[in-house]
């Protein structure tokens, strides 16, 4: 992997204002049997393995899959189509580190967003929660105060990868929303596929006072992964200092069987771009759809930042996320 990217992990310093709201939680460490997985990492050069680091994982959902919000995961994702609770997490998280994670919604449904929210009052592990509203509803001002006088709220997240209209974001009747999530210093998740980001820049130029993270490296392409339009389109985001990116997601766009190593241009790509502002993900439990488990992820993504260092790789799976969510 390029020598610049190490360099760039340490060399940013997030320079925008630094979102009002702070969540906080208790540290989480798992330390029974370790869960099985496909074995140790190694970096792509064949270095020797490298010891999974702690982690505060910025990306995992929780449903009910019998709650009538719950429109998604149907019978067509037969791994997913049931109940994923806190146990199953625990379960699933057995021998990691894990410091804690950030919880995101996953039902475009203010009653699935109230749920989320007393589930995690009783979970020390979650730190954060991104919730959902209803940005062009007449009274989203009021429910996004609302949510940020909640404990936990760390930011919101619409769904954008299902809005037909690309520039949705941009749209005049979204402004009052978007001004009370600056207002209350919320963060944005952007769930966004390669169409979407050119509208995104253009919301994040807008709004530089909003922190905004791309979900998903903002997914660039299904089974078969391309580079452009989004090579381009990710790297003038990066160029936005309010714009940040997940690591997580990638291999449930590659195709059942594929090997994680074809994920490494898009992994380089990523930090080349982002530096510092990349932060990881497991995207549980929708990483399960691949047969994988939370350890493999975790595996495949040490494999993939082989070069990175000690500390860079700390950033990685810990400390971007701390600073972006306000959880330090």
């Amino acid at each position: 992997m390029d020598s610049r990217i190490a360099c760039c992990m340490m060399s940013y310093v997030y320079s925008g204002r630094k979102a009002g709201r702070q969540g906080r939680g208790h540290d989480r460490r798992v330390s029974d049997d370790p869960l099985q997985s496909r074995g140790a990492p190694s970096a792509l050069s064949g270095a020797a393995p490298v010891t999974r680091p702690r982690i505060l994982d910025s990306h995992q959902h929780f449903w009910r899959i019998s709650a009538p919000e719950c429109s998604w995961p149907d019978a067509d994702w037969p791994l997913l189509n049931r109940d994923f609770l806190p146990p199953d997490l625990a379960a699933a998280t057995t021998g990691v580190d894990l410091a804690g994670t950030v919880l995101v919604q996953s039902q475009p449904d203010d009653r699935d967003t109230d749920w989320l929210f007393a589930l995690a009052a009783e979970q020390p592990m979650v730190l954060g929660i991104v919730a959902w509203a209803a940005l062009d509803a007449p009274c989203a001002p009021e429910r996004i105060a609302a949510l940020a006088g909640r404990p936990k709220c760390v930011g919101l997240r619409p769904m954008l990868q299902a809005m037909a209209d690309s520039e949705w974001l941009l749209r005049h009747e979204l402004h009052p929303a978007i001004k009370a999530m600056a207002e209350q210093g919320l963060r944005f998740d952007a769930l966004v596929e390669p169409r979407h980001l050119p509208a995104l820049a253009r919301f994040a130029e807008a709004w530089p006072q909003i922190p905004i993270v791309i979900d998903h490296a903002g997914k660039p392409g299904a089974a078969a992964l391309a580079m452009d339009p989004w090579r381009a389109d990710l790297a003038a985001l990066a160029r936005l200092p309010n714009v940040w990116c997940k690591l997580s997601g990638l291999r449930t766009q590659q195709a059942k069987g594929q090997d994680a190593a074809a994920l490494a241009p898009y992994a380089a790509h990523v930090f080349e771009c982002f530096g510092a502002r990349t932060m990881w993900g497991s995207d549980w439990p929708v990483l399960l759809h691949m047969g994988d488990s939370y350890a493999d992820w975790i595996d495949d993504t040490l494999m993939l930042v082989g070069d990175l260092g000690a500390a860079d790789r700390q950033r990685l799976f810990e400390g971007a996320a701390r600073q972006f969510y306000g959880l330090e």
